[in-house]
């Protein structure tokens, strides 16, 4: 059998990793000095808009650019993780970064380092800020990868617009044990005179994002003070001082979308959009292992009578959110198919979803170092009362499912690394 060459980009990026022991390193110095050797491209973008927060900043940023795109603008966009391929983090005026495009910024950015210590989302953020300052467009959407404050993407001096997404609990062995800590963190993307868009927040967190937007003089634009949200009779209601919004359901399935929604229309109504950038926000967004309903490829015809869905939520907060979402899907028996990060509170991630499911069944997620074994996460869902049994992959699991039960609804889930390994071979 011939094997596949890599794409040059793959080869350039797989020399970035050796560039720093650790995977997470939470400095700027690094940042600050490779953008410097790049002539600071970050000071060349288009007007920025830099969104953080626990849950929901993808869903958000991607809402926008629905709706950006929707009124005829262009976006660039960077987002994290990816899914099947390292191109989904870049979208250069609306479109992934071609091969040669990537494999170009990747190698200057690699050049222009000079073989110093770098962290491998360091080198590739300032890749992507390279690229969007060479390309014309109306607005840059940065998202956060990992907390705010000491980000990688946390060097754009003013921008347009900031906004925080609900923050939860995650990622602690970085930004702290407590809500407070976590939304510190968040909210050093706050800039002195920036508005920023605040989705709903816990009272613990909403007081450390007040205190810094009052000691920077940023003006808030806060969920439940300046904008309100709502579905009311399968329609989105989105309302602020401007007036009263009637909108479709955003395309993206899942109660919690309905306050990233609300986020997205804070920001384009800031941004002086009207309606059509709205209703586009809310029908032309697309984000894939986000309750995703999987209709084609091998899985789909492994279980041809089941109900397929993917998810890439792995926190105690979107395990909440698909519990909800699950509890208002018409009655099918619903089978989990998990796997898990060691660094997750795995607990707090299956505990909404056991009274929702029959079953889960546990693998651990190919190729990641930190993977939890199939049995660890069988383990954590029989503490939690969901009876669980492993498999060795996902087809596997879901095969072994619909033997029992063939018009099952089964769902993928626990991990945005296991979400990707199912669409890259489910094509």
């Amino acid at each position: 059998m011939q094997t596949q060459t890599p794409a040059a980009s793959d080869v350039i990026l797989d020399r970035m990793m050796a560039l720093h022991p650790k995977i997470i390193d939470l400095t700027l110095d690094r940042v600050w000095r490779l953008l410097a050797a790049l002539d600071n491209p970050q000071d060349r973008l288009p007007p920025v808009i830099h969104i953080a927060g626990t849950n929901g900043k993808g869903s958000t940023q991607a809402m926008i650019r629905a709706g950006l795109e929707g009124a005829g603008l262009t976006a660039h966009a960077y987002t994290s993780p990816h899914l099947a391929r390292f191109h989904e983090r870049i979208r250069v005026a609306g479109k992934l970064i071609s091969e040669p495009e990537l494999s170009a910024v990747l190698d200057e950015c690699y050049a222009a380092n000079g073989g110093e210590s770098i962290t491998y989302f360091e080198i590739t953020t300032c890749a992507a800020l390279l690229a969007f300052a060479r390309t014309p467009a109306d607005y840059t959407l940065l998202e956060v990868g990992l907390g705010g404050r000491l980000d990688a993407t946390n060097v754009i001096e003013t921008p347009a617009l900031t906004i925080l997404t609900p923050v939860s609990i995650d990622h602690e062995q970085f930004l702290g044990d407590t809500l407070g800590k976590i939304a510190f963190e968040k909210a050093g993307i706050l800039k002195r005179g920036v508005p920023c868009v605040v989705g709903p927040q816990p009272d613990e967190a909403l007081e450390v994002i007040e205190a810094q937007a009052a000691r920077l003089g940023a003006p808030l634009i806060a969920y439940g003070q300046h904008w309100h949200v709502y579905e009311e009779r399968g329609r989105l209601i989105y309302q602020d001082e401007r007036g009263l919004l009637d909108l479709p359901l955003p395309s993206l399935p899942g109660a919690h979308q309905i306050q990233n929604a609300g986020a997205a229309l804070a920001a384009l109504r800031h941004l002086g959009q009207g309606e059509t950038a709205c209703e586009s926000a809310m029908t032309r967004v697309e984000w894939p292992a986000r309750m995703q309903r999987l209709k084609t490829g091998p899985l789909c015809e492994a279980t041809p009578q089941a109900e397929l869905w993917l998810d890439g939520g792995h926190n105690a907060a979107a395990g909440a959110a698909l519990g909800a979402h699950l509890a208002g899907l018409a009655p099918r028996p619903t089978h989990l198919v998990c796997g898990m990060l060691n660094t997750k509170d795995v607990t707090g991630y299956l505990r909404p979803l056991a009274a929702q499911a029959q079953s889960l069944t546990a693998v651990s997620i190919p190729g990641e170092a930190n993977t939890l074994s199939a049995e660890e996460t069988a383990s954590a869902a029989r503490a939690v009362g969901l009876p669980a049994e492993t498999a060795d992959s996902v087809l596997a699991a879901v095969q072994h499912i619909v033997q029992s039960d063939p018009h099952a609804r089964i769902l993928i889930c626990g991990s945005l690394y296991l979400a990707g390994g199912v669409l890259r071979e489910n094509g």
